[in-house]
């Protein structure tokens, strides 16, 4: 497997790599939330679910469901993280079918996703279908020069101001922002240059 369309292969990846550290860093800033049935949607090559299986909530979750689009990532997935508690599935983000066939989660994952998705409107849908009204979704994006906009990145259909960001997820019932540097994600502070937001929801209203 080659490393093509931002592909995250730890096994094909230097551990110094900024690009793998900065989302390794991610799945355990989402470790600390997840729990029960959890979707871990355009997940790659399915590094995540071992890193959210190997966090500090890893006894609250009972399955890891890991969807992604290229037939590829699934098999890759399967071969080199498989695991009692994981299923990886090969499916559409954005299908409108994509709820009825996978059901609800208690925690939903979705990182790096939205900006490659001319369907941000129906993905943002479909997320809301697929998370229970008590659950807690944990999506993040780079930000941008906004919506509609094209982008240096020939992998993104668009990159977000935080405002239009936060505008797709405003029928969730809580939103709580995060912005990431590097390895850090904080609270937003002044003078600092993020390049990346967190959006930490809770259930559709």
């Amino acid at each position: 497997m080659k490393l093509t369309e931002e592909r995250v292969i730890p096994n094909l990846m230097k551990p110094q790599n900024g690009l793998l550290i900065e989302h390794i860093v991610r799945y355990e800033f989402a470790s600390k939330f997840v729990k029960g049935r959890v979707l871990d949607i355009a997940c790659g090559v399915g590094y995540g679910t071992q890193i959210l299986l190997n966090g500090n909530n890893k006894d609250q979750i009972s399955q890891i469901v890991g969807v992604d689009i290229h037939s590829d990532s699934i098999e890759y997935a399967r071969e080199n993280y498989s695991d009692s508690k994981a299923k990886y599935i090969e499916a559409d983000a954005v299908s409108p079918e994509l709820p009825d066939n996978l059901g609800q989660f208690d925690t939903i994952v979705s990182f790096e996703t939205i900006e490659h998705l001319k369907e941000d409107v129906l993905f943002v849908e479909n997320l809301k279908k697929l998370l229970k009204p008590e659950g807690t979704l944990i999506i993040s994006t780079p930000f941008g020069m906004g919506r509609g906009l094209p982008c240096t990145n020939p992998y993104h259909i668009q990159q977000y101001k935080e405002a239009e960001f936060i505008e797709l997820l405003k029928d969730f019932s809580e939103l709580d922002m995060f912005y990431q540097r590097n390895q850090l994600i904080e609270k937003p502070r002044p003078n600092i240059k993020y390049y990346l937001m967190i959006a930490v929801c809770k259930g559709g209203s």
